[in-house]
């Protein structure tokens, strides 16, 4: 009899811990937590798309009699410096290694877009048909970057804003669940300047 009241007794226990952690905001932060991961998932898959057309994009401006050497350079170690990153789940909790692997993919980004800009200079290049395929590739991987960041900043967004809100602030500190870091506009401080206007200029 008495192991019957225990049992009944321990589902009860159970019944009311699970009401409170439901209540308190604990399943929307598992819900939450995936939906980051997922999305982050999917950020590191274009951003490998991306690493991966670069080869092929270097060969084939190689073949270019004179292209300008140093452009090439920077576009291959900036690919280098972003996929030698290690980047795990812990990544999305920790502010500075996040800096870091958006700073490298970010000098990657500008590398390829002064390679592209190159580009221009040169007729032959223009004119051939594997360059331009890989060109709309690039393009293609880039707006595909583009949509799976901004799919990342709302995930962060609605996880960040359940972190902060009361009373699901109490359940973040009580079971360790920290803001997490989101992408920032990397010029962010040149942008925010308002531009200097002299119509005293001739």
């Amino acid at each position: 009899m008495k192991s019957l009241f225990f049992s009944r007794g321990l589902a009860g226990l159970f019944t009311v811990a699970a009401l409170l952690l439901s209540g308190c905001g604990y399943n929307d932060f598992q819900r939450l937590d995936e939906q980051t991961k997922s999305a982050w998932s999917e950020v590191l898959n274009q951003y490998q798309r991306r690493a991966d057309l670069v080869p092929n994009i270097v060969a084939t401006v190689k073949g270019e009699a004179n292209f300008e050497q140093e452009t090439l350079t920077k576009v291959v170690e900036a690919r280098a410096k972003a996929t030698s990153m290690q980047v795990t789940p812990e990544t999305l909790n920790n502010p500075e290694a996040f800096a870091k692997f958006q700073a490298a993919q970010g000098e990657l980004s500008s590398a390829l877009s002064r390679l592209l800009v190159v580009t221009e200079n040169y007729p032959n290049l223009k004119a051939n048909q594997g360059f331009q395929d890989l060109r709309v590739q690039l393009e293609g991987t880039e707006n595909r970057i583009t949509v799976a960041r901004n799919r990342y900043i709302q995930a962060v967004q609605a996880y960040n804003v359940l972190a902060r809100s009361f009373p699901n602030n109490l359940t973040a500190m009580v079971f360790g669940y920290t803001v997490k870091p989101n992408f920032s506009v990397q010029n962010e401080a040149q942008i925010s300047t308002p531009p200097t206007v002299d119509f005293n200029k001739k």
